[in-house]
């Protein structure tokens, strides 16, 4: 078995190339999931699709062939040749794949590091392909560690002290323009947690917030909690000209917002757009607006890792260390049962042999307890450097071929006859 992860993300991939692999709701992702787990090399997979990336884990076990599954299915969906995905992905195996998992989890790989979003996202991500029978064992094993990495990464360091997100990045842009937000009229369009974060944080700044979806009682949610109004999504024509700022991150797969909706104001309009594919399409120059795309962020980004260098880098060391835990973690839960079982058929046979040879009176019955002590240490002694060498494997993800090997030959012991095949000093045909 092998771990295996393609990576598309704002490090490696424009705005424009996300967009056209995005997988904009569960449906899509559920569907990618499914034609993955019917290639006979991949026996599980997940999805995880956000604004900044797109990453496919799987569990196979040929990781060429199942790359070739992987890259046959992104350039299906999103129509780009599969020599331009090969060149525009990372690709982790074994190893590497996890460590960059157990990255994304701790946000180290996210453009605003430390931001705690990613979280939230692969546990939708995980859930949704588990609860859907695309993940089992072998994926819920690392996705647990994963977890666990970015919690002790989140209580260890301070890279969250100040909980940061793409969308507090767009509030501080605000500010860096023009200054004092308090008192401005925000429109923010869609319910999921982009959107709540956004509205948090304008509000926390005093900004009069109104937030709109096309399924109302959503928006109504986010308006209570974050103390906002709500308006109507089909007044959306009206309100994107009545607002000073603007901040979208839907779902949808075309444009919500185009020139023909765009009215001319007597102020100086902020817009941004968070959503990939993009929300807005139209023509910022021709109507006096600021118009902002993920990508156009980068600046602050690029600031928030230059003061979170140092808590990145103690970040990494914890990193490595769960991901060397958990191989060594993995390569014992496999071995150790194994390992177990063998000395259990060396006790059963000690104990055979030893019972054979006092039932046969080859050696006196007061000598019994000796004999099965001698035969026991003598396998134990035998086994121990095997025992040793499986726990010591330098490759940990060699267990499991070790695993099928040695679990071939133990079955084909079932009903072996030890005393036909005994390598003492008795005599030929006893």
């Amino acid at each position: 078995m092998h771990y295996l992860v393609v990576s598309f993300s704002h490090k490696n991939s424009t705005l424009a190339i996300r967009e056209k692999l995005a997988f904009v709701n569960e449906t899509a992702q559920l569907d990618a999931m499914r034609l993955l787990n019917t290639d006979p090399c991949i026996s599980e997979s997940m999805v995880l699709s956000t604004c900044n990336r797109v990453e496919i884990v799987c569990s196979c076990n040929d990781t060429e062939a199942a790359a070739d599954a992987l890259f046959a299915l992104l350039s299906h969906h999103s129509g780009l040749s599969r020599s331009e995905l090969h060149e525009r992905a990372d690709m982790f195996e074994d190893e590497g794949g996890i460590h960059h998992l157990f990255s994304v989890a701790s946000s180290l790989d996210s453009m605003v590091v430390g931001e705690t979003q990613i979280a939230g996202q692969l546990k939708d991500a995980f859930k949704l392909s588990q609860d859907n029978g695309f993940s089992a064992q072998k994926i819920a094993r690392a996705m647990n560690y994963a977890f666990k990495c970015a919690a002790e990464v989140r209580n260890a360091t301070n890279i969250s002290s100040k909980p940061v997100s793409v969308a507090s990045v767009a509030v501080a842009k605000v500010k860096e323009s023009i200054g004092d937000v308090s008192g401005k009229k925000a429109l923010v369009i869609g319910s999921g947690e982009m959107s709540v974060i956004t509205c948090k944080h304008l509000s926390a700044q005093g900004v009069e917030v109104t937030v709109m979806n096309r399924t109302f009682e959503k928006a109504e949610v986010i308006a209570r909690e974050c103390n906002a109004r709500v308006r109507s999504y089909e007044e959306l024509a009206y309100a994107i000209n009545e607002n000073e700022l603007l901040f979208t991150a839907t779902g949808s797969i075309t444009p919500i917002i185009t020139d023909e909706m765009i009215k001319p104001c007597p102020y100086e309009r902020f817009w941004f757009d968070m959503a990939v594919p993009r929300d807005i399409e139209c023509d910022p120059e021709l109507w006096s607006i600021r118009l902002f795309y993920v990508d156009d962020l980068k600046e602050i980004v690029s600031e928030n890792i230059a003061l979170r260098e140092d808590e990145a880098k103690l970040s990494y060391v914890i990193v490595r260390r769960h991901v060397i835990q958990f191989f060594e973690w993995l390569k014992t839960l496999s071995v150790e049962p194994l390992i177990k079982s063998m000395y259990v058929r060396a006790s059963d046979a000690a104990m055979k042999e030893s019972s054979r040879v006092i039932n046969n009176g080859y050696i006196p019955k007061e000598y019994e307890y000796a004999v099965q002590k001698a035969t026991l240490q003598a396998l134990k002694r035998f086994l121990h450097p095997f025992a040793e060498r499986m726990r010591d494997g330098s490759d940990p993800m060699r267990v499991d071929t070790l695993i099928e090997s040695m679990s071939f030959l133990m079955d084909q012991e079932e009903g072996f006859d030890l005393s036909k095949n005994s390598c003492t000093y008795l005599p030929k045909g006893n």
